[in-house]
């Protein structure tokens, strides 16, 4: 899904071409510079500030070019990442994704075994990493699997709404070897926001790098509404 933008260094860019102008200008400069010493008149040596000066110049120029390579990530970055995210807006997405929002009581992960577990553990950890509740599912085949959470701690109490949890799966064979897991999140993307130079979008209430969305699709209550929509007109009554 993610959209393989141009880096500003590559080289077509308008800094690239610049710098390597600035690196043989630069050179050029200190070969001059260091014919001139060699060969000067001891009895009136050569203005140190001016070659000073110079060498201010040169820099300032270089530092002009590593912030045109920043003006440039930026652009790209909000040029492509963000609008690309911004069109996920209202649909529905499968994102990696290890955390999930408690609300209306429930939270709900997917996760994937690559191969069939003999012994896998399924744990909830709330936000300060603290375990609140496991469950070892007796469905270990290989392949997608969801698990859907009820709130409640291993105690038996009602954890409260908008808390952020995350699923940490562990795995084995019947070899004792770890089966690798991925987890997921599924649901509609409700907002894009950049931060720090990131693109992040909204699902469940929980932001997610939009480069990890790995599906994407039409929400289902839109698919079935248009599937109910009759549009065949209704026969004519015979008189």
């Amino acid at each position: 899904m993610a959209v393989d933008a141009t880096t500003a260094t590559s080289p077509g860019s308008t800094s690239a071409t610049g710098r390597t102008r600035l690196t043989e200008s630069f050179d050029t400069f200190l070969n001059l510079l260091t014919a001139q010493i060699k060969n000067q008149d001891p009895l009136s040596p050569m203005d140190s500030t001016q070659f000073t000066q110079q060498l201010v110049q040169m820099t300032g120029v270089e530092q002009q070019l590593l912030t045109n390579d920043l003006l440039e990530k930026l652009v790209s970055n909000t040029g492509s990442g963000i609008q690309t995210a911004v069109s996920l807006i209202g649909r529905e997405v499968r994102a990696v994704s290890a955390d999930a929002k408690l609300a209306a009581g429930k939270a709900e992960w997917n996760y994937k075994l690559d191969r069939e577990g003999t012994d896998v553990t399924v744990e909830v950890l709330n936000s300060s990493g603290k375990v609140v509740q496991v469950v070892k599912p007796t469905d270990n085949k290989a392949g997608d699997h969801t698990f859907s959470w009820n709130g409640k701690d291993r105690t038996g109490a009602q954890l409260p709404n908008g808390g952020t949890y995350t699923l940490r799966i562990t795995a084995k064979d019947g070899t004792g070897a770890d089966v690798p897991s991925t987890v997921f999140v599924k649901g509609l993307v409700t907002g894009v926001e950049q931060v720090d130079g990131k693109t992040l979008i909204t699902v469940n209430g929980v932001q997610i790098g939009w480069e990890k969305v790995t599906s994407i699709k039409q929400p289902e209550e839109t698919a079935e509404t248009e599937s109910d929509t009759d549009t065949t007109p209704e026969p004519e009554l015979a008189a």
